[in-house]
């Protein structure tokens, strides 16, 4: 079930966009985002469900990415950051494990990079990540260290001669079971520091382990990553990744992509919950025709849309320069908190077919609770916008 299909042309509001937000984007830009939304719609859409029932990934499909030529639209495509965002949201309005996927790739993985590598190393790695030649994730989550990573990271990193020894152990980590490349986060033991390697999975003393049984984002393959004595020569050691300081300047951005993601999941619902409304009959008539189901999919678009304004005004900011962690930390939890809502009343919308892959919504709603957490959960992302309001620190 497509947004496309979802659409009925003799009404105003064909996709939801009850604000016409999309109509902010450069006519350029918005013929790049509809063309690459046809791709997703013929390449990912009619395949998704099925490998999300598999918990398997669909590699075939990274070749066909890399033709589209879709990563690092901001910095190296010079596109806006509202463009950069409502790609994020298109996707995954389409299939969020496809969608983790990518913001994985171009966001965590490449954007560390790009902020944090030196210029050599940046000349020796982007041109095969930005053509998806060699992919790549992000580490960070341990398995004793979630929301205080920060100083509760327990990898570790010693300085011996010309190379670094990395050992300790990452969770949560996704797609790393076939990924070239992992950026490690360890803690330097020389100076308590957490720093940045860019470490090759094909490393000996690396492993990754897939997490079984999830319920969220079933394609991803999330794992289990152990480093015992895995040598990183210091050329690999990413240049400016020197302190955690370091690690919030990519943070920073890839909360606003979770929040995009968050859009799009909303959006996903939406659709699901529309059509149904619409098709399905109860008591002699379409359900979309009781007072309470249209007090439900309106307070859907409601969250989608104020979930929309909000990301749209932090694109803004992005664009300007004037964003900062508190800003990225609200949008994150306030649009997560949004979706959360509306994938439980899309879910409700379509009563017993509501727990049924074959109807979609389930996969939504087991998806929203993953982007409900990563990036920084709910409570830690409210308590970074508490103490910038009021300069108390609620945590440690």
């Amino acid at each position: 079930m497509s947004a496309h299909n979802s659409r009925n042309d003799s009404l105003p509001y064909p996709d939801g966009d009850f604000f016409a937000f999309e109509s902010l984007l450069a006519e350029h830009e918005l013929a790049r985002l509809n063309s690459i939304r046809e791709w997703l719609e013929a390449e990912v859409r009619p395949i998704a469900r099925d490998f999300w029932n598999r918990s398997e990934f669909p590699v075939h499909l990274i070749p066909k990415v890399a033709e589209l030529d879709l990563i690092s639209p901001v910095r190296r495509q010079g596109h806006s950051h509202l463009f950069a965002g409502m790609l994020t949201a298109a996707i995954h309005r389409v299939d969020a494990s496809f969608g983790t996927f990518f913001s994985g790739h171009d966001g965590l993985f490449t954007g560390s990079i790009e902020l944090l590598a030196s210029a050599e190393q940046q000349a020796a790695w982007l041109p095969e990540i930005y053509a998806l030649k060699k992919t790549g994730v992000f580490a960070i989550t341990e398995p004793l260290a979630g929301s205080d990573v920060a100083g509760g990271t327990q990898t570790t990193a010693v300085r011996h001669g010309e190379n670094w020894i990395l050992n300790g152990e990452k969770r949560w980590i996704g797609n790393s079971t076939f990924s070239d490349y992992v950026i490690v986060w360890a803690k330097d033991v020389a100076d308590d520091q957490v720093k940045g390697f860019l470490v090759d999975t094909k490393t000996a003393g690396f492993t990754a382990t897939l997490i079984e049984n999830r319920i969220a984002l079933r394609a991803v393959q999330n794992a289990d990553i152990v480093l015992t004595d895995v040598v990183v020569p210091d050329f690999f050691k990413l240049a400016h990744a020197n302190s955690f300081r370091d690690t919030n300047k990519v943070l920073k951005s890839t909360r606003a992509t979770v929040g995009w993601q968050a859009v799009g999941l909303q959006l996903a619902a939406f659709d699901v919950a529309r059509k149904y409304a619409v098709e399905r009959e109860q008591f002699g008539k379409p359900i979309a025709g009781f007072q309470l189901i249209q007090e439900q999919l309106v307070t859907m678009l409601s969250n989608a849309q104020a979930s929309m304004g909000m990301m749209v005004r932090l694109a803004q900011m992005q664009d300007a320069g004037t964003t900062r962690n508190e800003h990225s930390a609200l949008a994150k939890a306030f649009v997560t908190k949004c979706m959360r809502e509306s994938v439980a009343l899309g879910r409700s919308i379509l009563g017993g077919n509501g727990i049924s892959v074959d109807y979609e919504m389930a996969k939504i709603f087991c998806d929203a609770e993953a982007i409900y957490t990563y990036e920084g959960t709910y409570e830690i992302n409210t308590l970074v916008a508490g103490r910038a309001i009021t300069g108390v620190a609620a945590f440690v």
